[in-house]
């Protein structure tokens, strides 16, 4: 006869066993409606026209990002490159987009005591030189041409995403060196990228030993400074008129989502939503790369 402790064990894998087939089919639904709006978006006749499918495509990029600390950015930049949209104009909406949603994302990590003022201090200058630069940049060359060079970009970074999933877990060692050049580093990317800031900056830091927890809210509290700074300068660089529906899209989609990401974050496991964003974006970078070629 079982003992009190045996029966324990039981329930307990049996609870572990009905969360895996939650996960299993959370995970299913996920690449299905995924992959439904990368094939709705890619018949698009004027992709510009579209507020629904940018509602869609921010709503899942917010998902995403709430799950896994970025790739907001990332996610919705090859969503945009995909369906035809220059480099300049595509991470022109997301940052313009992303103004909203990184203030109210900095906003809640400084209310809850996440936030390392230092860190954000050392961070917010540098990122905002580097941005404002990338932006600069973007915008003055050829967007069909530099099309390949950011895809090739957002490949690397779905490898990294993936890779990240994938490694084994380290002991940590507190660290804080190179925070300038790292902030104008991941800045400059981020902009020329569409997204990176979160990628390059909180994974470096946490790499290098800082505490998790203070480095996500001081490097999400920093995002909002450099991409408005960003965004301030693809106004000025960039005609976003004809863009109103991609930026407006990006927004109601990331509002929509932010209430849910939280509980996607809890209930679908980081590591495996990881994979699913890294293999997503080396697909479709990896298309668009052949498309411009």
């Amino acid at each position: 006869m079982a003992t009190l402790e045996e029966g324990q064990h039981i329930h307990a894998a049996e609870q572990d066993i009905g969360r895996g087939r939650w996960l299993f089919a959370g995970v299913i639904i996920l690449i299905v409606v995924m992959l439904g709006v990368f094939a709705f978006v890619s018949h698009q006749e004027d992709v510009k026209d579209s507020l629904v499918t940018f509602v869609i495509v921010g709503f899942l990029a917010q998902i995403i990002d709430g799950a896994l600390g970025m790739a907001y950015g990332v996610s919705s930049t090859t969503f945009l490159l995909s369906t035809g949209v220059s480099p300049a104009a595509a991470s022109a909406s997301v940052h313009t987009a992303e103004v909203f949603t990184t203030l109210v994302s900095g906003l809640s990590h400084l209310r809850l005591g996440n936030v390392d003022r230092q860190i954000l201090r050392r961070l917010v200058i540098p990122g905002v030189i580097g941005g404002v630069l990338g932006a600069y940049i973007l915008s003055a060359l050829p967007g069909d041409s530099l099309k390949p060079f950011i895809s090739f970009y957002l490949l690397l970074m779905g490898v990294r995403i993936l890779w990240k999933a994938l490694k084994k877990t380290e002991a940590f060692k507190t660290s804080v060196s190179y925070l300038f050049p790292l902030g104008i580093v991941g800045g400059f990317f981020d902009a020329v990228g569409g997204g990176g800031w979160g990628p390059i900056v909180t994974t470096t830091l946490v790499a290098n030993g800082n505490n998790p927890r203070f480095t996500i809210g001081s490097v999400n509290m920093s995002e909002f400074f450099v991409t408005l700074s960003e965004a301030l300068t693809f106004l000025l660089t960039v005609e976003l008129m004809d863009y109103g529906n991609v930026i407006l899209g990006l927004i109601i989609g990331g509002v929509l989502a932010a209430p849910m990401a939280a509980y996607v974050c809890r209930k679908l496991s980081p590591r495996t939503l990881m994979v699913i964003v890294g293999l997503l974006i080396i697909g479709l970078s990896i298309r668009t790369i052949i498309l411009a070629l």
